[in-house]
């Protein structure tokens, strides 16, 4: 089937059409040239290309090389007296010579191409080295056929080219496959949408739908655009999007995700973005730039990779030398040098760090962690302290009734709650959202309101069947020398009184309710030795109640937002590696401050400029799972750079020959090109088993 691109993105199609993130034409894949537009899209994601094209190309390389190999080893003397057959003809030399140059230049080719590349930036590294391993072995052979004394490595050359090309092969194709996610991201969106216009039903294609426009969503149906739902209620299923199993349950005002899928019934959804606007495209972009970027550790390994480089052809040279004037023969010096060569080739830890950020950045993704700052996230490791923001993270961050007092027994809660909900429904004030909430919980009744006054700074008043109800704070009680009650309150929040005809009847207690998740992200955190603060602007008392709830390692109340950045320095200087949670906005400086700053509870607004990783869902529980997925992550890049060049300690002695003399032990150029190329698969399929563990 003929591929299609996007222009305008580079996003791959099976099919002609439009492409659903920014509505541009598909073009053939074959016509990215054709136009300097599509030459400048060709050019945004060459690297992508590149790998594809290269996936291809050293399979085909490979495939043929092997074929052409079989004759090679059976003309062969070695492989004869190995196998002890005989099979010779006059010429048979020059055919052998014939079908090594083949290979040598075709198979070759690649490790060619790449060494003059390397020569020109004046940057000698991998490819210089299996260049010169090869182009020593062909050329000595060659002059050996046209009557220079020795013998052939032909079949040495042949085997090693075919096992480089099949280690690059499988290099390839896991550096492919690490970015396939982004690709699997933007077909999430459907073809289609329904619009609603003037009462009618439309479909349209969804690179039409604009912001602003009416969209209706069945059940079964993926969201065709990020928005917000102004009629019905439905579960969501975003597992795709942010990792997060549960269906989410979604009514008026809440945000949908393009991309998730609707699992229950029939939502009408106002647009807020799409195209370029879209949560789904800045998660692409994110994993793009995560993966563009290089961290710390990629870097140390490019600097290893260097010198690594050098030791390789300063030890092959100093091995050819040794042997050429101890050794038995030239053949013999040529063959230890190009193996030293050939092992000590550094591809595999040119491939170490790389692949391992590119499977777990798209990991990331997939489970709601978008990596900015690479750095930042390998550092997670080295976090000591974790310092929290209250509101909006580690409690829901809108007031609740957590409990009322009854101090008149002729009432009863639902009684309380019935009268001041019904007094409140006129006041826009927070506290009046969380008396309704729990009116509407418990099924309370709406009362009849008049003479309703809001009374500056200290509560509402109103009368309801012919009584006058109050509801103040403390300040009133205070000023006007109202006896406080005195049985016992829960002081965990805001207090609020219930005054009927100038008698105070009862207390209610709003708080800012605790996650249930934050609990579990507390336990596992301190379990991992990590202590666990909170910084919040609330009042001492309120945030002594949850941080003792929460058993964490201290707090700091009654902060500031300008004054929280000062607290990060405060513990940083006490020998802390701090990471601040907050929600990327309020919290901005601390999170700049800090070691480590996770924007939490960002939902569509994923453009947190000052943190270095954000959190899709609100759920405290993702902070100790991305913190551990971290530590995941250097692990495996310390394991691919043992595998990668860990064989190196004992493989290059060997193949320079240190224990011929004693034990007649030495590892040939096919060997030492298997044992490399091994190294390289074993660090390709180390990356493949990260995971990101959340509970």
């Amino acid at each position: 089937m003929v591929k299609y691109k996007c222009p305008k993105c580079g996003m791959n199609y099976n099919n002609p059409g439009t492409c659903k993130m920014d509505g541009a034409t598909l073009v053939k894949a074959g016509d990215v040239k054709s136009s300097d537009h599509n030459h400048s899209m060709h050019k945004k994601h060459d690297h992508s290309e590149h790998h594809k094209h290269m996936v291809k190309d050293f399979k085909k390389r490979f495939i043929v090389s092997t074929a052409v190999t079989l004759p090679i080893l059976l003309l062969s003397p070695l492989i004869q007296n190995i196998l002890r057959i005989s099979y010779s003809f006059a010429g048979d030399k020059f055919v052998l010579w014939a079908l090594s140059s083949f290979i040598f230049f075709y198979g070759g080719w690649p490790f060619i191409k790449g060494i003059l590349g390397e020569l020109k930036k004046k940057q000698p590294g991998m490819m210089t080295l299996i260049a010169l391993a090869i182009s020593v072995a062909y050329f000595y052979s060659s002059a050996v056929v046209f009557g220079l004394k020795g013998k052939f490595f032909f079949w040495e050359l042949a085997t090693l080219i075919d096992v480089m090309l099949l280690g690059h092969w499988l290099e390839m194709k896991s550096v492919l496959g690490a970015s396939k996610a982004l690709e699997k991201l933007a077909q999430l969106l459907p073809d289609t949408a329904h619009i609603i216009k003037n009462g009618k039903i439309i479909d349209v294609k969804v690179s039409e739908i604009k912001k602003g426009d009416l969209i209706l969503i069945k059940a079964g149906e993926k969201v065709p655009a990020d928005g917000v739902v102004v009629k019905g209620e439905s579960y969501i299923d975003e597992s795709m999007l942010t990792g997060e199993s549960k269906p989410v349950l979604k009514k008026k005002g809440d945000k949908v995700i393009g991309g998730s899928i609707n699992d229950g019934s029939v939502l009408e959804v106002k647009v807020k973005g799409t195209g370029k606007d879209s949560y789904l495209n800045k998660v692409i972009n994110l994993v793009k730039d995560a993966q563009a970027s290089k961290s710390k550790t990629q870097r140390l390994a490019d600097v290893a990779a260097k010198w690594l480089t050098i030791v390789a052809i300063t030890t092959g040279i100093g091995t050819f030398v040794y042997w050429l004037y101890y050794g038995p023969e030239l053949a013999f010096a040529i063959e230890r040098m190009a193996t030293v060569m050939v092992i000590a080739c550094p591809h595999a830890l040119g491939l170490a760090i790389p692949l391992v950020s590119a499977v777990s950045t798209s990991l990331s993704a997939k489970n709601g962690l978008l990596i900015r700052n690479r750095t930042a996230f390998e550092n997670s490791r080295k976090i000591s302290t974790i310092v929290f923001d209250k509101t909006g993270t580690l409690t829901e961050g809108k007031f609740g009734v957590s409990s009322a007092l009854i101090l008149d027994k002729t009432y009863d809660e639902k009684k309380l709650i019935e009268l001041v909900a019904s007094l409140e429904k006129k006041s826009e004030h927070p506290i009046a959202k969380g008396i309704i909430e729990k009116a509407k919980s418990i099924k309370a009744k709406e009362l009849k309101v008049t003479n309703f006054k809001v009374m500056k700074g200290e509560g509402v008043e109103g009368f309801v069947g012919g009584k006058n109800v109050k509801l103040v704070s403390q300040n009133y009680i205070i000023k006007n020398n109202l006896k406080l009650p005195k049985a016992q309150i829960n002081s965990d929040g805001t207090l609020v009184y219930v005054i009927v005809n100038k008698k105070i009847i009862g207390v209610i207690t709003l708080a800012d309710k605790i996650r249930q998740e934050s609990f579990e992200a507390i336990k596992l955190l301190q379990e991992a030795k990590i202590k666990c603060w909170m910084l919040t602007g609330d009042n001492k008392n309120i945030a002594k109640v949850v941080a003792k709830k929460l058993k964490l390692d201290g707090f700091f109340a009654e902060v500031l937002p300008h004054e929280k950045l000062e607290k990060i320095k405060e513990l940083q200087s006490q020998g802390e590696f701090v990471a601040m949670t907050g929600d990327g906005i309020n919290d901005a400086p601390a999170l700049a401050q800090a070691d480590v700053g996770i924007a939490i509870g960002s939902g569509t607004d994923v453009a947190a400029e000052t943190a270095d990783i954000i959190l899709v869902n609100s759920n405290p529980k993702d902070v100790a799972a991305l913190i551990l997925f971290g530590q995941a992550t250097y692990n495996k890049m310390v394991q691919n750079l043992f595998w990668a060049t860990g064989y190196n300690l004992i493989a290059i002695p060997l193949a320079a020959g240190i224990l011929y003399n004693a034990y007649n032990i030495l590892i040939s150029p096919a060997v030492g090109a298997a044992l490399m190329s091994l190294s390289t698969i074993i660090v390709a399929v180390n990356a493949k088993f990260l995971k990101v563990k959340k509970n």
